[in-house]
Parts: C-alpha cells; sequence; structure tokens
C-alpha cells in the first residue's frame, strides 16, 4: 500500500508540527499532495481509467478549497505552504482579475 501509517505519520509531522495534529490545513494540503501526486503517476500508465481520473479531479477540489481557507484566515501560512510543497498560487485575491 502506498500509504501506510508511517508515511502518513511522517507527512503530518513534517507539515502539521506534531504527527497526532492530523486536522491541521497544513497537514491535509501535504496529504492531499501526496496522493495527487500518486494518482498522477498512476494515470500516466491508465489513459483510460476514469474512476481514478475523477477521484483526481475531486481531490484536487478539496486541496483548492483548503488553499482557498488559508489564503482568507491566514496569508502567512498560506504562502509558507505552497512553497514549501512547490504549489503554484492560484488563488486570487477578491478585486482582483486577469488582466483588468
Amino acid at each position: 500500500m502506498y500509504l501506510s501509517k508511517e508515511v502518513k505519520a511522517d507527512i503530518f509531522k513534517k507539515h502539521g508540527e506534531v504527527e497526532t495534529n492530523t486536522g491541521s490545513a497544513e497537514g491535509q494540503v501535504a496529504l492531499f499532495t501526496y496522493r495527487i501526486a500518486h494518482l498522477t503517476e498512476h494515470l500516466k500508465k491508465n489513459r483510460k481509467d476514469f474512476s481514478t481520473q475523477l477521484s483526481l479531479q475531486k481531490l484536487v477540489g478539496k486541496r483548492r478549497g483548503i488553499l482557498a481557507y488559508l489564503f482568507k484566515k491566514d496569508i502567512n501560512r498560506y504562502r509558507a505552504i505552497i512553497k514549501t510543497l512547490g504549489l503554484r498560487d492560484i488563488i486570487k485575491p477578491l478585486g482582483v482579475r486577469d488582466g483588468k
């Protein structure tokens, strides 16, 4: 199994400060990012696995929702987690539009 208890504990220890803090937004984003990377590799080999593709899209949406929450509540925590995980900054502040 790709996601064992030890791997989860390591992810939450690294990003959620302690391994028992599984509800922290940073830990959840890190766990989702790990799972997204695994599913992406699976889909590169199995292009017609549509149920996995749907699961991946749902997971990306959940991660985006948590990142939007962090952006709204604490911008510094948001910036720290996207920098640590190497994610793109896709959340736009209110009132900012593309080229306007």
